[in-house]
């Protein structure tokens, strides 16, 4: 049935927005990803309530790319479901991604940074969720084959015709970005956000790139600030017959869950429950507390599981006690 969904007229009222580096945009603390459950392997039903909760407590961002599913392209095709069937009517309140830059069609114009794919993406993009527009599109990964002139030419056009409003890079690093950054700004059209892979357990962000977002004024988004669902209580006593480390089509493999990695769970989860806090809600506060992290991007299999880590909001100060316990746990 089209238009069923009505948004809560409180939605605004509990979530934290924050400024995108030095530019105009606010995101949520917490932004929605269609990485995972939203693909044509996956039940709409399920999706739909998880998407139309996530609007109804203030999460206003969600983010995609070009090849999310599987099968590629079917997040978005469902996503433009999602925005026929009521979430739509508020277009004007969110912001909606996209990325391309990864292998999404045979050949060699469906993959990397060229002009010719990151263009063509887009307009598919385009159709399969049923917008005009998007407000961030990313450049998903460099290419070292494309002149970085070429890739961010591309996204300067993009940005020109409309139909994107914003210009982001993802998995760019630090060199990278600074170079993404200055053929940008030589065209009058400037960086909003990196998106960039970042939890406890993966920290490469930290030695150099987020100081580089921080001096040019870039907003961080960090995906997978879970590390796949690791830093949650589903880890604790096994693998759970549904959880990622299951599914054949998961990121998330067995061998990556060893006897250490276990242990490591288990000693945060212990620092968790002394905040009274889940270690998922840890794990997404520790990354907040710092103020260069604009937003983290939370996936969800569930409407509950949704609203455990929306809880992170609530808590994101610790004591210095607490951050070297943290720290010496990570570095054990």
């Amino acid at each position: 049935m089209e238009n069923a969904y009505t948004a809560d007229e409180h939605r605004y009222d509990a979530m934290n927005y924050r400024r995108c580096g030095r530019s105009g945009i606010l995101l949520p603390a917490i932004s929605l990803g269609l990485w995972h459950n939203f693909g044509s392997v996956d039940d709409y039903a399920n999706y739909s309530r998880i998407a139309f909760t996530a609007f109804d407590n203030g999460i206003t961002h969600f983010d995609l790319a070009n090849n999310y599913g599987p099968v590629y392209g079917s997040a978005e095709e469902n996503f433009g479901k999602i925005l026929k069937n009521g979430l739509g009517r508020y277009r004007d309140e969110l912001i909606i991604s996209t990325k391309a830059g990864y292998d999404m069609w045979a050949g060699p114009y469906g993959n990397w940074g060229s002009r010719k794919y990151l263009m063509a993406s887009l307009d598919q993009s385009l159709r399969r969720m049923g917008l005009e527009y998007v407000d961030i599109f990313y450049s998903h990964r460099p290419d070292p084959e494309t002149p970085v002139e070429e890739t961010m030419g591309a996204m300067v056009d993009i940005v020109r015709q409309g139909k994107a409003l914003y210009a982001g890079i993802s998995n760019y690093k630090p060199e990278q970005t600074r170079k993404a950054v200055e053929a940008l700004r030589a065209c009058g059209v400037p960086c909003l956000i990196h998106q960039a892979r970042y939890s406890m357990f993966d920290r490469w962000v930290e030695p150099e790139l987020l100081s580089v977002l921080d001096e040019t004024g870039i907003g961080m988004i960090a995906f997978s600030p879970l590390a796949q669902g690791l830093l949650s209580d589903r880890y604790l006593h096994g693998i759970p017959a549904d959880s990622r480390a299951a599914r054949e089509t998961g990121r998330l493999k067995r061998e990556q869950i060893t006897d250490e990695r276990l242990s490591q769970i288990a000693r945060l989860n212990e620092i968790a429950r002394r905040r009274g806090q889940s270690l998922a809600e840890m794990a997404l506060a520790w990354l907040l507390r710092d103020r260069r992290v604009t937003s983290v991007l939370i996936g969800a299999s569930s409407v509950e599981q949704l609203k455990t880590n929306l809880r992170a909001r609530n808590n994101t100060a610790f004591s210095d006690e607490e951050l070297t316990e943290i720290e010496k746990i990570l570095r054990a």
